[in-house]
């Protein structure tokens, strides 16, 4: 977004321009909430399976925490949904996840898991939608790999980002232990 001057608008414009800059944030930040909520509502809803919100992003956490203890199972899961055509995970998000499933060796089975929504609305402009198939699509990342920036995009294919350039990501398709009708596999 190009930066405005206060001297070539008037204050009302500026006003209302940050006025709509809140709102689309705060339609965002509820997006990925509800996103979240969901995930843990579906665990939650499973025998043996909790699952936890753990908070905002500026905490330096995951955003959901799940753990099976019948079957020494934990996942820590980044979120993503939106309106667009591609989803971004950086890096430092896969990160925390890492570093989250490596302090509980305890557990047998640990994995970070990226979690895409693609909402049945995409975005064309500014306030304008089309719409189209909602698709959720789960990623398990190869703790071999190094992170990197993570983009997923809605038929499912990922792709990494270095340096503002794609760079071939074959991340292989995560089946959760919950049913979802909007559930896709990338072929």
């Amino acid at each position: 977004m190009a930066i405005i001057r206060l001297n070539q608008i008037g204050q009302n414009e500026y006003e209302r321009i940050k006025a709509i800059n809140k709102k689309t944030a705060r339609t965002r930040r509820q997006r990925g909430y509800n996103w979240e909520d969901t995930l843990v509502k579906r665990f939650n809803a499973i025998k043996s399976w909790k699952a936890f919100r753990l908070g905002s992003p500026s905490v330096a956490l995951p955003d959901v925490l799940t753990v099976n203890n019948v079957i020494s199972t934990i996942f820590t899961i980044e979120a993503k949904s939106g309106t667009g055509t591609t989803l971004q995970v950086p890096f430092d998000q896969i990160e925390r996840c890492l570093s989250w499933i490596d302090n509980f060796q305890v557990y047998q089975k640990r994995e970070v898991i990226l979690a895409f929504k693609f909402l049945s609305k995409k975005r064309i402009g500014t306030a304008k939608y089309e719409k189209r198939e909602l698709h959720e699509f789960y990623k398990v990342w190869d703790k071999k790999k190094k992170p990197i920036d993570c983009v997923c995009t809605y038929d499912g294919k990922t792709y990494a980002l270095k340096n503002g350039k794609q760079k071939k990501l074959v991340l292989k398709d995560f089946i959760m232990p919950f049913k979802s009708k909007y559930q896709l596999f990338s072929i």
